[in-house]
């Protein structure tokens, strides 16, 4: 297969992961952990170290500065370069973490010498999921679904930190996923053979469309065989988009049983909570389309889902007080 067509359905499921909107914090700082961990580096300039992270993917470079900028409120520089390979011209991004790096990297419980993945950070299955589409963005793959040599995998460093990945693959209770470590060029590669896994990751890790391209190439050589896992996907994303917004919908009525929705001084946010309750199917898509017309300006998705943080974080403080 050329290389151009394993990266390009490489890219597209990773450009999926970074698209989707992370309303819990700790999957997202598990998704970021996981990241840095295999691919970050500690860097010293001007007496003061930094972290430094590198993708070949501009849209995974702007994520991770976006949400490493926001969640720690630090600041981060972005660099390019261009470069040649195998005749090919590709840019490679580099992101430095400019400040309290030791503090970050303690946060995410990130060891850059330690083999463990710490149960701090991964202590459920949301924190895996995310764990996982980290650790596919730093370095993972997946051959393209035109093909019946189905291959997904990640490569790491270090083998034990290889094995503690296949343990953290069987404490998922979600999905069956059972992994093999292979060795190549002094790497360790994880990495699925079966087709049903590697669509099970891919749902895990939030790549959502590009399971049911790859799904639908599968019907096309056993169709029977293929339907029902179709129509389970279907099912699991709408079942996934409800038990969110029953969750909002919860915490909602909390706050306004204990503070009142008129009483929460952002303004956007007390307006996000009563549309939610108004709109109780509504993707994020949507709320920020509503509420754009209702601000009479535009209102991204991004910024619900960062409005759902504060929300959480309001519902956690009110929560506190009353235990």
């Amino acid at each position: 297969m050329p290389l151009e067509d394993v990266y390009s359905f490489t890219q597209k499921v990773k450009e999926e992961v970074v698209s989707n909107t992370y309303e819990s914090l700790p999957r997202l700082k598990a998704l970021l952990s996981a990241f840095i961990r295999i691919n970050g580096k500690i860097v010293l300039s001007s007496g003061e170290e930094k972290i430094l992270l590198t993708t070949l993917n501009g849209k995974i470079a702007r994520f991770m500065y976006s949400n490493i900028s926001t969640v720690f409120n630090v600041k981060c520089h972005m660099v390019y370069e261009k470069f040649e390979h195998f005749s090919k011209n590709q840019t490679r991004y580099s992101i430095y973490v400019e400040e309290r790096a030791e503090e970050i990297l303690t946060d995410l419980n990130v060891d850059l010498l330690e083999e463990k993945i710490s149960s701090d950070i991964v202590f459920n299955d949301d924190t895996i999921c995310g764990y996982l589409a980290g650790s596919f963005l730093a370095s993972g793959s997946i051959n393209d679904p035109v093909t019946s040599n189905y291959h997904l995998e990640i490569v790491v460093n270090d083998q034990n930190y290889a094995k503690w990945f296949l343990k953290l693959l069987s404490k998922f209770k979600g999905a069956h996923m059972e992994a093999k470590i292979t060795t190549r060029r002094g790497k360790y590669v994880i990495y699925f053979k079966k087709s049903e896994m590697i669509s099970d990751f891919l749902i895990v890790i939030g790549a959502v469309q590009s399971c049911m391209d790859f799904e639908n190439f599968r019907v096309n050589r056993d169709y029977v065989n293929s339907r029902n896992r179709v129509t389970n996907f279907d099912n699991a994303n709408m079942k996934r988009c409800l038990d969110s917004s029953t969750s909002q919908i919860e915490k909602i009525k909390y706050i306004d049983e204990v503070l009142g929705l008129s009483n929460i001084t952002n303004e956007k946010l007390s307006l996000l909570c009563s549309l939610r309750l108004e709109n109780d199917s509504a993707s994020m898509s949507e709320l920020a389309e509503i509420m754009s017309k209702k601000l009479g300006y535009e209102v991204s998705r991004s910024s619900i889902n960062h409005l759902f943080r504060s929300m959480n974080e309001l519902y956690e403080r009110l929560e506190g007080k009353n235990e």
